[in-house]
């Protein structure tokens, strides 16, 4: 499957138009890239994509198991490095808030980290990762 996504540039700002959906997000450079940092950076899209990729296999992964789950939460810590400028680590901490078993759970985690944004990333950045389990009905 694929999909388009059209992009344009104005001053310093990209906006990005998703094909399917119509969907639109802009981005802007950092702070420390010459930016005024009021919106996502491509490379925070990039870290943020993580996240929502792990959770998101994470959830259809419970879907289609039965494991149950009542939400995930996520953080994404990104750090820059280089020369080139570049993503040098992304520290991802997952909190699964679910009553299943400890096998589930190992279940749960091994399909987060097989989510396509972590596979696509490889060995180019490195992917510092934590799963926590909090009791279900207990906010995080």
């Amino acid at each position: 499957m694929s999909v388009l996504i059209r992009g344009r540039l104005e001053g310093t700002a990209v906006t990005l138009v998703h094909g399917p959906s119509g969907a639109e997000i802009t981005t802007v450079p950092p702070l420390d890239n010459g930016g005024d940092g009021s919106r996502f950076s491509p490379t925070d899209l990039c870290a943020a994509s993580l996240g929502a990729c792990a959770s998101t296999i994470l959830g259809l992964y419970a879907r289609r198991s039965g494991i149950p789950v009542e939400g995930v939460e996520f953080t994404v810590e990104k750090e820059m490095g280089g020369p080139p400028r570049r993503i040098g680590r992304l520290t991802l901490t997952m909190r699964i808030r679910t009553d299943c078993t400890e096998k589930e759970f190992e279940r749960l985690v091994a399909a987060a980290r097989a989510c396509p944004v972590r596979v696509t990333l490889g060995d180019g950045v490195e992917v510092v990762e934590s799963y926590e389990r909090a009791a279900a009905g207990v906010p995080a």
